[in-house]
């Protein structure tokens, strides 16, 4: 890909509130790296397509849910780098289709609904990828949020492009991906935070750990949902503090994943979990075409 904003800037957000806390932020802005495949998107597809390439694949492969930032993104990058692509969707196809579904189409990506229920049990079974094959024929697998050791290898090389000092990183959480490249290659004096959006977040746990297992435990920790009742969850309150965060640092973020985190982030600050004059990292890993979605619905 091309006109590709690497490495992203960084900006210093600042605010009274900030300051009477002493705490600093700086915010890593990978939502600018592309109007489309932007955040964390293409870090993690990047090395999955040379290898898609180099070993003659025309078609990828991948899964998630009706508004998955992962598939928005694919469908437009395999398109340009001439691949094939399908979308397994979670969950049963709708009458009206949404905005991102809508988007994968256009780009050509091929969609495939299973029910929720087999989707979660069976969606990486070599049965069920047998199955696909039989049906659509071979392909490249990217997992669902493409988390594999290749997208975590390209998730590695965000904190290469820092050249400031901090004490902690701060990320959300989906599949598990991009912490696991940042705990991979953070400084071991470094506290990683990783904000979830779900109210249990074993799968997660158990995934970063899988991957980096070679590493410290004790220098990351993941944070829950513990207001909004989980993944897709949100409420006014929510609504109002993403909308503010707009107009007091004329920065976007979205309900599902960068909302929540600066949400519960400003809530640590306020309860002083964070020392004095604290310096922190955050990436913000984009997803802004998700809000179509919420601005649909509510």
């Amino acid at each position: 890909m091309t006109n590709l904003n690497i490495p992203s800037k960084i900006t210093n957000i600042t605010s009274n509130f900030l300051e009477q806390k002493s705490v600093n932020i700086f915010l890593k802005r990978d939502d600018l790296i592309h109007n489309i495949v932007s955040g964390n998107k293409w870090r993690k597809l990047k090395y999955n397509f040379e290898v898609a390439h180099s070993e003659g694949y025309r078609t990828i492969l991948s899964f998630g849910g009706a508004y998955s930032n992962h598939l928005h993104a694919l469908s437009y990058a395999a398109h340009i780098n001439g691949f094939n692509s399908i979308g397994v969707i979670r969950g049963e196809k709708h009458k009206n289709i949404n905005s991102t579904l809508s988007f994968c189409q256009d780009y050509n990506m091929l969609l495939h609904y299973i029910k929720r229920h087999d989707y979660r049990l069976n969606k990486y079974s070599e049965k069920f990828k047998s199955s696909l094959k039989e049906k659509f024929g071979d392909f490249f697998l990217i997992p669902e949020g493409g988390n594999n050791l290749l997208g975590v290898k390209g998730c590695e090389e965000i904190l290469q492009e820092v050249d400031i000092t901090y004490d902690y990183v701060c990320c959300p959480v989906g599949s598990g991906c991009t912490i696991s490249g940042l705990i991979r290659s953070m400084n071991q004096n470094t506290h990683l935070l990783g904000f979830c959006p779900f109210s249990k977040v074993e799968e997660q746990r158990d995934s970063i750990i899988s991957f980096c297992s070679h590493m410290p435990l004790d220098n990351w920790e993941l944070i829950p949902d513990y207001e909004f009742g989980g993944f897709g969850k949100i409420n006014s309150n929510l609504i109002k503090f993403v909308r503010q965060f707009k107009i007091d640092y004329s920065i976007e973020l979205d309900l599902l994943y960068m909302g929540k985190l600066f949400y519960f982030l400003f809530d640590l600050i306020n309860k002083g979990f964070f020392r004095k004059k604290s310096r922190i990292l955050i990436l913000h890993t984009g997803g802004l075409q998700g809000l179509n979605g919420f601005n649909f619905k509510y």
